[in-house]
């Protein structure tokens, strides 16, 4: 096994990383694996031995109102990513079968096979770096359901998501300019926000050599996300000295209190730009080396609105003030600003030979570096704020992540036997500095004393291997496990120094009944390891509670399973999945009530059982030519069975994970001109706390349930024009994952593509 020290020099010497590949044909489904063929993504094993559903370029291009590369999972099975607004950058967590919202680090996302899920944390702020791949760039993306093959680490749990881009065949050009309008009301906000896109990409290739360069700019406007409130029990008997002002909002909060909604707490004004370079060369017809150069820029302002106004219509953000009769004072903190300057850059470097001989090998290498991670916020009231005063800044430069991959297949027989063996040595590191300064001066002042800091690392070298056996030919079995050393440390008063080994087997097996039905079973085990912020990281709620972090927490240890039946349609597929999952000490922030004074931190959850089952379907020229249907449902059971920290929840629903959910997209294609479509998504209540104490979801910080229905029309306009116009969210339903998701969308785009 390659030394932790090893891995970490060879990524240190090769610090500009990523892997590459050419665009590759849809896998190849064979007695229910998957196998990938002709120009392999580098981040998937030859065999694959689990569910997985993919959607192409053409499909995101006619059926998907695609600002993001987000979006093209929009419609797959179970599958949920809580995109706030066009350019989310720090919330857009990608939510699975058995995974909510709130547990981002239960699943992988890969581009070309760089890994861009965020595993210096778990949850909202640490979503996946989807900005570093464009709806533009994507030839197809696939994802994997489960952890079932050997190839991944315990951060597979929920499911794998690689993005594969398009490397050029012949000089190409393309270029697109997108505008987006969502008109918005909620509460005592009103009016509406705006976006707009532009990109553009250059390719060619010219003997061994190839390349392509795009460039991307955003300009986003979101609507309110965050809300200044109080509880009307908190309100306390006037004096005579407050302000009387109107404007609150009455309502309900989440455990049906009532309360005030004082104003937008923030709303992002933010303008992104994005480089991706990716060179490759060809050693031979068999060998190709693969370089990545991807560069994110994002600016972005935070501004509050308060809804409270004086006798004089002057809008009110500060002091003590009468609401209704009842006494409250406002905090500088309940309409703060906030500044963002951030560049981060991702390196790759990949050299891979492809002979589908009797062996095949990859060498690959990534680095996601924070270049500039500055954030700057107001610790003064509002509107003087504006002009500057105190504050405090968040410096996260220096954090990142960076791995190594020494990857390889074995054809016994030349492929022509009943084995092939995939194998790999792994290594990864995740780096965390973050300190926070106070400043005289929020918007150009230097750093001043320093309120905290955290820092820490995690590394992880794992070894796997894994055998796809055709035991027979209606019968093939798919064994592997994958061995996993990991190590956490930080400086501290007392320094932490962690070492973990953990082994993971992993068992599928598929059975072709008859010519047109494929039967399935899957088992494997996952530990996810903690995160360095869940270990580390340290700070204050917004309600200025010290946050307590448990460098001993244990890693989650799930067995996930399903059963799955699937017929070829001839012009589809039919799918019926059913789906098992038992984890033991699960992370999740809550209350310890069995120690005074109780303290609330990322805990383990004893056990969490979940169930299911999972029904898609898609199938082409259906009822008339050139009819595309797609749809899912899914019924899921997701229950804590065992919590001594926190016996309240025990027998409540997982949070985030909703009974039933379902998507529905048709696509009609009447000729090579015009395309229409119509796509649906549902989900049904679900909560955000452990012991499903949040009964009201359709409030600020609520988790709700939806319906949703989008609609696209594209017209090829020449061979190389096109147009489209859309709408996200055409029924206008008002739903909520903590923060209000987007009303009414409308987007339009032109695009050439010579």
């Amino acid at each position: 096994m390659l030394p932790t020290r090893l891995a970490l020099a060879l990524a240190t010497a090769f610090p500009f990383i990523a892997q590459a590949h050419e665009p590759a044909p849809p896998p190849v489904r064979s007695l229910g694996t998957v196998t990938i063929t002709g120009g392999q993504p580098t981040s998937l094993p030859t065999q694959l031995p689990t569910t997985i559903e993919r959607v192409t370029r053409e499909q995101i291009e006619h059926s998907i109102n695609a600002n993001d590369s987000e979006d093209a999972l929009k419609y797959l099975p179970s599958l949920l990513v809580r995109k706030r607004y066009i350019g989310d950058y720090n919330h857009a967590v990608l939510s699975t079968r058995a995974s909510g919202t709130g547990n981002s680090a239960r699943s992988m996302v890969y581009a070309d096979g760089i890994l861009l899920s965020n595993y210096l944390g778990n949850g909202a702020a640490f979503a996946p770096r989807w900005m570093l791949v464009t709806p533009e760039e994507i030839e197809r993306v696939d994802v994997l359901y489960g952890p079932f093959s050997a190839a991944y680490p315990g951060n597979s749990a929920g499911a794998v998501v690689d993005f594969v881009t398009r490397m050029p065949r012949q000089f190409e050009a393309h270029a697109k300019i997108g505008f987006s309008h969502q008109p918005f009301a909620l509460y005592g906000s009103e009016g509406g926000s705006s976006g707009k896109q532009a990109s553009a990409s250059l390719g060619n290739r010219s003997g061994p050599w190839a390349w392509r360069l795009n460039v991307n700019r955003g300009e986003s406007e979101g609507q309110p996300l965050t809300f200044a409130t109080r509880l009307v029990s908190q309100g306390a008997t006037p004096t005579g000295a407050e302000t009387q002002v109107t404007g609150a909002v009455p309502g309900l909060n989440r455990n049906n209190q009532p309360w005030h909604l004082l104003g937008a707490a923030t709303q992002y004004h933010s303008v992104q730009d994005h480089l991706k370079a990716r060179v490759a060369y060809d050693f031979s017809p068999t060998v190709r080396a693969t370089y990545t150069l991807g560069w994110w820029h994002n600016v972005s302002e935070g501004r509050p609105v308060s809804y409270l106004r004086d006798a004089a219509s002057n809008a009110v953000y500060s002091g003590k003030v009468n609401i209704g009769g009842r006494a409250f004072t406002l905090a500088p903190g309940d309409f703060g600003l906030s500044n963002e300057d951030l560049t981060h850059v991702m390196h790759g470097l990949s050299v891979k030979s492809h002979t589908h001989g009797t062996w095949d090998w990859e060498i690959a290498a990534s680095r996601y570096d924070y270049a500039r991670d500055v954030l700057r916020a107001a610790t003064v009231a509002m509107p003087g704020a504006l002009a500057g005063g105190a504050g405090r800044i968040v410096d996260g430069g220096g954090t990142g992540w960076a791995t190594l991959a020494l990857k390889g297949t074995w054809r016994p027989q030349g492929g022509e036997g009943p084995h092939i063996i995939d194998f790999g040595l792994h290594g990864d590191t995740y780096r965390l500095r973050s300190i926070e300064n106070a400043t005289s001066d929020w918007i150009a002042g230097s750093p001043g004393a320093m309120n905290q800091s955290s820092s820490g690392e995690t590394r992880l070298t794992s070894l796997y291997a894994q055998d796809t056996w055709k035991i027979a030919p209606e019968w093939k079995a798919v064994l592997g496990a994958r061995f996993e050393q990991w190590r956490a440390s930080a400086p501290a008063a007392t320094p932490v120094d962690r070492r973990e080994s953990h082994v993971s087997p992993k068992f599928a097996l598929a059975y072709q009944a008859s010519e047109r039905w494929v039967l399935k079973a899957s088992a494997g085990r996952a530990v996810r390891m903690p995160t360095v912020s869940e270990l580390f990281q340290r700070g204050t709620t917004s309600a200025g509670v010290a946050v307590t972090n448990d460098p001993n927490l244990k890693p989650e240890r799930s067995w996930t399973s399903e059963l799955t039946a699937e017929r070829d349609l001839g012009k589809g597929l039919l799918r019926l999945t059913a789906f098992f999952e038992r984890t033991r000490d699960a992370l999740y922030s809550q209350t310890n009530v069995t120690v005074t004074p109780n303290v609330t931190s990322v805990q383990n959850v004893d056990e969490i059982r979940t169930r299911g089952l999972e029904l898609a379907h898609q199938e082409a020229d259906v009822w008339v030519k050139g009819l595309e249907l797609a749809s899912s449902l899914t019924w899921t059971d997701s229950i804590v069975t065992r919590n001594a920290k926190f016996p309240a929840s025990v027998g409540q629903w997982q949070p985030r994970i909703p009974r039933w959910r379902a998507s529905a997209v048709a696509t009609w294609r009447p000729d090579d001109k015009w395309s229409y479509t119509l796509g649906a998504r549902y989900s049904g209540r679900q909560y955000s706390t452990l012991d499903n104490s949040d009964a009201n979801g359709f409030a600020y910080q609520g988790a709700s349930k939806y319906f949703t229905a989008d609609v696209r029309v594209r017209y090829q306009i020449s061979p190389n024009w096109s147009a489209a116009f859309g709408i996200d969210n055409l029924n206008n339903y008002n739903y909520w994952n903590f923060h209000p998701y987007p009303q009414r969308t409308y987007s339009a785009e032109l695009k050439f593509d010579l």
